[in-house]
Parts: C-alpha cells; sequence; structure tokens
C-alpha cells in the first residue's frame, strides 16, 4: 500500500505514531529489545508511508523511566534497536519522540505533574511537526489510547484510534480509504524461508 502523496506540495505532512499498542504490542513497560513484538502490519504501514515520502515520527510516552523500569539509555538503545529492523525492512523512521517524566515519579528529576510534552498534552507532537516543517492540516496521528487522540487533536491533526486486535496497515487503509492506497506490498508472512532469513541477515548487517 502506497499513501498518494502530491510531490508539489510546499510541505509534506507527518504520520505521528505512538509506540507501545501502535507499533508494537504493548506487554507493559517495553524498555527493551528482548521484549519488542512487532504488530502485524506495522512494517508495512512504514514502507507505504516511505515511499509516499511522509515525514514518520513516533511519540510516546514512557513513564517506565521516571517509575524506575528502565533508563533513557535503554530506550534510546531500544529505539536504535527498531530502527535497525525498520530500515532492513527497507522504511525508515525520522525521528523518536518520548516523554520520561510523570506526576509519581520515584525518581525526583523525571517527577512533574503536567510536562507538556506528557501526552495527552500536546507537545510532542507539535516539536515533531515544527522539527520538519510538516503539513499539520495533512498530517495524521494514530494511537491506541485517548490520551493520543486527545494530543493530536491538541495539535491540530486528525487522529485515529487504532484497534490493536487487527493489523495496522489494513486499519489505516479502512480509514483513510481505499483510494489512498495504490499498491499493498508483500506482507512478511507471505514470504519464503529464504527471503525471511536474508531479512534478519540485512538486520544484523546495519545493526552490527
Amino acid at each position: 500500500m502506497v499513501p498518494k502523496f502530491d510531490r508539489a506540495a510546499p510541505h509534506r505532512p507527518a504520520l505521528l505514531l505512538d509506540r507501545d499498542g501502535v507499533l508494537n504490542v504493548d506487554t507493559g513497560y517495553v524498555g527493551r529489545y528482548g521484549d519488542f513484538r512487532w504488530i502485524p502490519g506495522a512494517i508495512e504501514t512504514l514502507i507505504a508511508f516511505t515511499q509516499a515520502h511522509w515525514h514518520i515520527c513516533v511519540v510516546t510516552n514512557q513513564s517506565g523511566v521516571a517509575r524506575g523500569y528502565f533508563t533513557e539509555a535503554d530506550v534510546e538503545r531500544l529505539h536504535a534497536d527498531i530502527t535497525c529492523d525498520v530500515i532492513a525492512a527497507g522504511a525508515r523512521i525520522d525521528a523518536f519522540y518520548y516523554c520520561p517524566y510523570h506526576a509519581e515519579s520515584r525518581i525526583e528529576r523525571y517527577r512533574c505533574a503536567d510536562h507538556p510534552d506528557r501526552k495527552p498534552n500536546p507537545g510532542m507532537l507539535l516539536k515533531a511537526l515544527a522539527d520538519h516543517n510538516a503539513d499539520a492540516t495533512r498530517s495524521i496521528m494514530v494511537g491506541d489510547k485517548q490520551s493520543d487522540l486527545e494530543a493530536g487533536r491538541r495539535a491540530g491533526v486528525q487522529a485515529f484510534h487504532f484497534n490493536v486486535t487487527g493489523r495496522l496497515d489494513d486499519f489505516l487503509s479502512g480509514e483513510l480509504g481505499g483510494t489512498f492506497f495504490d499498491a499493498v506490498p508483500c506482507r512478511p508472512e507471505a514470504a519464503d524461508r529464504e527471503t525471511e532469513r536474508r531479512f534478519w541477515m540485512l538486520a544484523d548487517h546495519h545493526c552490527s
């Protein structure tokens, strides 16, 4: 699936994605790659929007840092590992934005009652849009919680509530309309074992 994009437009739109529950299965405070499992259709979504020349940014609350479950270095290492998978698939994520703050943090430096970056506040989304000079009127936010939708509303972008029981690519195809997509790339589960083996060899190469 390749979203249509007008190359003559002065500003490109941005795809803003929550992480846990949208890109990966939310098993609770995922801070390490060993606990990370891709949501079905997430990689295909990234490929599609990459091919359509959208900006692609992840905006994620990570209160696990504030709660002492893992560190900011762990979060950044995980995001680097995620990037390896994405590059290996021929896609990209332009930037990760995360908020480690929480009102009940056990670590003083991360204790904040209402940090502007913590969703439902729109701080991370506004930063992503500004950093990439994105067209907010055509950008979209995809999240699995009401706080994601509220952050999208406050940032002035259209927000979609993803049902985590389905595929992300199928969900967006339905929400945005079939005419928004030109083609559907081969899904990994349909590839033969040799193709799958080469995929992970490439991933290892990029992460080495």
